[in-house]
């Protein structure tokens, strides 16, 4: 069993010390029983609100549920900020679905754990590692259960987002969620229609960024979960696609956000691997191998957006996803892609999103039941991307120009200007710290004695020395994406 955190002992050793009852619930014991951290911590007293306040100067309660928020002020290696102190209570009645009605303190631990919504989140602990577990939970836990506690159709009504909490825990900690408790989320999947979208979205990252995302996304289809939300991604569903995949659309999709997850891609790059094609049953045309799909990408941009700002993802993350699936088509054959169209993509994607953008193409692939993510074509873009978005090693990267070559040196427009800034070039590169504008017109002041002839050569090896380093820095890209 892991250390409990000293903060915590301290909570419940004070609590104690006043003649109440207090113990570690919830998640908390979930993952102390299966040796992991817990993220936070819940406790839970026979004291009330305003008796937890009397005890605790720094908390605070702000809400209708008696929970008190214990503010960590002192340095604690756990690095603890705040705990939640909870009075034992009982609660009745839920009209929105989602919050009760009436909320009435107890003296029992077993009514307050009555009230919780699995088994495995039934449980108390004490300091003394007595656990109260009067649903089972620990034998659930043993067996990689969820499991309603009581009859799971009272208490998933009582709390519409336990239908998507279910299938976030056990895509979460791999376990699957017990028949009567399935039955039951299917029966009321309709239940999610009283819960609010910033709730459902919440579920929905947090089930994005598990190691088994696809899984559950395929766990919300198969309890009719992803309809009340996403329900156009369902469009794919056994949409069949052409001769370049193996999958079919919605099958696709899903493939391609277990890669981004395998891979531990953020959060963009996974919701973009499962939205990218989200288009193509709107655009298709024809059946079988030769079925076409034009413009999935621009139709599939505009249903993302929509469906991101319904489920009230913030602003920055709708464009940047959006913008990845606007995108993720773009081309790329060795040869035939130029720089200029590389420079073209680089201005309509940003190069703060080039990685990501590879990182959804890399899952489309793999989501097409291809054997590899970047193939050297890949590799080819990528040595071509980092190629056109490095400074050019020319007289623009300069602090000075030619109307400091010509004003210092007293010279009209002219050749001279261009062969006294390649002299200035080659000085910048070799020590960039020269390149400050006071620093060049040292210099060019300095090459005002010297006579046309001598700057004409010095220039010319300057030149030459400029077209070496551009050449070996090619080939150390290319070096770098292993192209030829």
């Amino acid at each position: 069993m892991m250390k409990i955190p000293e903060t915590i002992k301290k909570i419940i050793k004070k609590l104690e010390s006043e003649g109440f009852e207090a113990y570690m619930v919830g998640g908390c014991v979930r993952d102390i029983l299966r040796g992991e951290s817990p993220v936070d911590f819940d406790i839970a007293t026979s004291a009330i609100p305003k008796e937890i306040g009397s005890i605790f100067k720094n908390s605070f309660t702000d809400n209708n549920f008696g929970t008190v928020t214990l503010i960590i002020e002192e340095e604690e290696e756990e690095n603890l900020q705040e705990v939640q102190i909870t009075p034992y209570r009982t609660e009745k009645g839920y009209k929105d679905k989602r919050h009760p009605d009436e909320v009435s303190f107890t003296k029992s631990i077993q009514e307050d754990l009555k009230r919780r919504d699995f088994t495995v989140n039934a449980m108390a602990m004490g300091l003394d590692g007595v656990i109260i577990d009067p649903y089972k939970g620990k034998k659930d836990l043993g067996e990689k259960v969820i499991r309603a506690v009581g009859d799971p159709e009272e208490r998933l009504a009582e709390d519409g987002l336990r239908l998507m909490r279910a299938v976030r825990l056990a895509t979460t900690l791999d376990f699957s969620i017990e028949k009567e408790t399935e039955e039951a989320i299917k029966r009321n999947s309709h239940l999610l229609q009283e819960i609010s979208r910033e709730r459902i979205r919440d579920e929905l990252i947090k089930i994005i960024m598990t190691e088994k995302a696809a899984e559950g996304v395929e766990g919300l289809r198969k309890l009719d979960l992803l309809d009340q939300f996403l329900p156009e991604i369902l469009e794919g569903y056994k949409v069949a696609q052409n001769k370049h995949h193996v999958y079919d659309c919605y099958e696709h999709s899903i493939q391609s956000l277990k890669y981004a997850a395998k891979k531990g891609f953020g959060m963009h790059v996974r919701m973009a691997a499962l939205l990218h094609d989200i288009g193509k049953p709107r655009v298709k045309e024809g059946e079988g191998e030769n079925a076409t799909f034009y413009n999935h990408e621009i139709v599939g941009a505009r249903i993302t957006r929509e469906v991101l700002k319904r489920l009230k993802f913030k602003k920055k993350d709708i464009e940047k996803i959006t913008l990845l699936v606007r995108y993720h088509l773009f081309y790329y054959n060795v040869g035939e892609v130029s720089e200029s169209s590389v420079r073209r993509l680089l201005k309509n994607v940003g190069k703060e999103n080039i990685e990501e953008l590879l990182e959804v193409r890399m899952a489309d692939r793999i989501g097409s039941g291809v054997p590899k993510a970047e193939p050297y074509k890949l590799r080819h873009m990528r040595y071509l991307i980092d190629k056109v978005s490095q400074d050019p090693i020319s007289v623009n990267m300069l602090k000075v120009g030619g109307d400091d070559v010509m004003k210092i040196m007293g010279v009209p427009p002219g050749k001279i200007i261009g062969e006294v800034l390649n002299i200035l070039l080659i000085d910048v590169i070799n020590d960039p710290s020269l390149n400050k504008k006071e620093t060049l017109k040292k210099k060019i002041e300095e090459m005002k004695v010297w006579r046309e002839e001598e700057v004409r050569e010095k220039a010319k090896e300057a030149k030459k020395e400029a077209e070496k380093m551009e050449v070996k820095r090619d080939e150390m890209t290319k070096k770098k994406y292993w192209v030829t």
